[in-house]
């Protein structure tokens, strides 16, 4: 039976990470896939460096793809970046990439917009999964995360605590950009990554 092969798309988070070890019961994962804005070197929007995403690939025993972006970045303009991966990554016999989202179908349809035209899926493993169960599934299932954003929020721990404190209004995954998370640990991390904690607070 040939085993199918699928990069990652990579943020440094949490849904990214749960993603990728839902994604492993049907996938063998190739890479992880990351983008970050240049000048700086940092995943845009969570903010976190890029030497700290190299940490989390290496963690995982999975070469890292860092795709740079100019800031200001249009669609046009990103799709253009991500092109020559995804047509390396069909050369390479790899089948689709796997992404985070919970429930934001415009997300979603870009994604899968980006993609049409390409030999490359996209696979949605938590999609429309209730996020108060995910976010506690994560946690017993051993995923750990630091919130690096917003300011406010940044240096907590992702955790039972966290989740009981949140306001009524917040998704308990933050899936509507109200924080967002750095994965110290998981399932399938060869070791815990926690000098970083420091880096947000």
């Amino acid at each position: 039976m040939t085993v199918k092969r699928a990069l990652v798309s990579w943020s440094g988070g949490k849904d990214a990470a749960w993603a990728l070890h839902r994604a492993r019961a049907e996938y063998e994962i190739a890479a992880l896939v990351t983008t970050v804005a240049d000048p700086g070197r940092f995943v845009p929007v969570h903010q976190i460096p890029e030497r700290w995403i190299a940490a989390q690939a290496a963690a995982l025993d999975l070469p890292l793809i860092t795709v740079s972006l100019p800031q200001p970045c249009s669609n046009a303009e990103y799709a253009a970046r991500l092109r020559p991966v995804w047509d390396r990554a069909a050369q390479e016999g790899i089948e689709a990439i796997v992404f985070g989202d919970l429930f934001l179908a415009d997300i979603r349809n870009w994604r899968e917009e980006l993609l049409s035209g390409t030999a490359i899926t996209p696979v949605f493993p938590l999609w429309q999964q209730p996020t108060r169960e995910l976010a506690q599934e994560m946690l017993r299932g051993g995923l750990r995360a630091t919130v690096c954003a917003p300011a406010t929020l940044a240096g907590r721990s992702f955790d039972s605590t966290f989740l009981e404190e949140l306001p009524p209004d917040v998704d308990p995954c933050g899936e509507n950009g109200e924080f967002h998370t750095f994965v110290t640990r998981m399932p399938g991390f060869n070791r815990e990554i926690s000098e970083c904690a420091a880096l947000f607070r």
